[in-house]
């Protein structure tokens, strides 16, 4: 049988369900920012910028309309306050008219090394 926190609900239903019960899930923290940042993603046939309303040294959630679908490969960029952060990831959950959560693949030392620091401030 499967257990009812393997994934998530609907988005109907979601905000039914604690958040805790994917953090307990999750390997890294996330991060909410305070203000929109933007990111250009990619894939091969396809590219757009877009927000990510929130992250994690795992991965991101970037609102797109029509994002890819689960599987994708895609390669972001996006800012941060110490400079420009590159990645490729892949596409692991995917909702038309709401976005896609993305799990980092590859991702040079120093960029990554951004990301934490940048997470660690947005977590206080």
């Amino acid at each position: 049988m499967k257990s009812a926190f393997t994934s998530r609900p609907s988005p109907e239903r979601e905000a039914l369900v604690p958040e805790t019960v994917y953090a307990r899930k999750r390997r890294y923290a996330r991060a909410s920012p305070p203000a929109p940042i933007v990111v250009a993603w990619r894939t091969a046939t396809r590219n757009n910028i877009a927000r990510i309303s929130c992250l994690g040294l795992g991965g991101l959630f970037v609102h797109e309309d029509e994002p890819p679908p689960p599987g994708a490969l895609i390669q972001l960029v996006f800012e941060t306050p110490t400079g420009q952060v590159r990645a490729r990831a892949t596409v692991r959950t995917s909702q038309a008219g709401y976005g896609m959560g993305v799990e980092f693949m590859q991702m040079r030392q120093e960029e990554r090394a951004r990301l934490a620091y940048m997470i660690r401030k947005l977590l206080g």
